[in-house]
This record gives structure tokens, C-alpha cells and sequence, in this order.
């Protein structure tokens, strides 16, 4: 699996934008910001829009810190489309859902489940240079916390010594 350290692998697929439209999406469609790529199993399930609601909800937060969330599965960008078309609570999310039905991406990276041969719940918070400099993995049956997310971005764009429970504004630690 990529880790910390690692280069965000290339890729090039196709997801349903914001507007609810096709549009293809690499690892150059955000430059100069940091990007948080997260996945999720299957679409039309019952963990999964919890989240991705939960993270459209704290999406103006990413964009202040100069991010951008693309989720990513390995369903289609047609049923990408239903489903945000479905979900209410997924009609107006405020980012790409990516569509890596391929599965050259989620293999890249490692997390698909080795038994489903799906996404694992996993997160990567990318810099603008394209190194990893986050990961968290779930199993399939429990959700991440889009909070926690935002806080470790928030963190890692210190680039100081954040003590446990840091937040924002808070005093970082100093090297003696």
C-alpha cells in the first residue's frame, strides 16, 4: 500500500463533477493545492453516503486550507450519477466523485479488499507536490471522521511539532 512519503500515483478517470456532469480528472487537474482523496466501497450502501455527506458538509473548511476533496470508488460515473441524483443527502456535493471502475488507481494505492475486490475506507491527504503526507484505512463496515481529516490537513500545513488533540490556533511544540 502507498504510504506517507510515497508520490500520489498518476491516473486519469472519469467522474461526475459538481455540476453533475462527466469530466475527467488526473493528478494535474488541481495544481498548486493539496488534494484529499478518499474512497469508499461500494455506492447505493448505507455507510458510504454517511461519510461523503460528512465530508460535502466540512468542504468549504477544505477549501479555506486550500484543498480539494475527490472521492473515489470503483463504481461506474453513471451510477456515480445516480446515486447523487438519488441520495439527498448527495445532490449537491461540492466535489468529484471519481469513477475507477478500472481499478488501476485503487490497485495503485493498494487498498483494494482483498475478498470484495473493492475500496477499503481509505484516505490520502496529498501535498501540492504530490507526496503522500497522510493515510488512514478503514475496514468496510465502519466510517471515517471528516473532522479528524480536516484537523490532521490543518496540522500538516503547519509543517511545526502538533502535539496529540492538536486544533487550529492552538500552540504547536517547540525542539529544545
Amino acid at each position: 500500500m502507498k504510504t506517507v512519503g510515497d508520490r500520489f500515483p498518476h491516473f486519469d478517470l472519469t467522474g461526475v463533477a459538481t455540476t453533475g456532469d462527466f469530466e475527467s480528472f488526473n493528478q494535474m487537474s488541481f495544481p498548486d493545492r493539496w488534494r484529499v482523496v478518499f474512497s469508499w466501497p461500494k455506492d447505493f450502501t448505507f455507510v458510504c453516503p454517511t461519510e461523503i455527506a460528512a465530508f460535502g458538509v466540512l468542504e468549504s473548511e477544505f477549501a479555506q486550507r486550500n484543498a480539494q476533496l475527490l472521492g473515489l470508488s470503483t463504481d461506474s460515473e453513471f451510477v456515480h450519477r445516480a446515486w447523487r441524483e438519488q441520495h439527498p443527502d448527495l445532490k449537491d456535493l461540492p466535489f468529484p466523485m471519481l469513477s475507477d471502475i478500472k481499478r488501476e488507481l485503487s490497485d495503485d494505492l493498494g487498498i483494494l479488499d482483498r475478498d470484495e475486490g473493492v475500496c477499503l475506507r481509505a484516505t490520502f491527504i496529498v501535498n501540492p507536490e504530490g507526496r503522500i503526507c497522510f493515510v488512514s484505512v478503514n475496514d468496510l463496515d465502519v466510517g471515517r471522521n471528516p473532522a479528524e481529516v480536516l484537523r490532521v490537513l490543518a496540522a500538516l500545513q503547519t509543517r511545526e511539532l502538533c502535539p496529540c488533540n492538536w486544533r487550529p490556533g492552538e500552540a504547536t511544540l517547540q525542539a529544545s
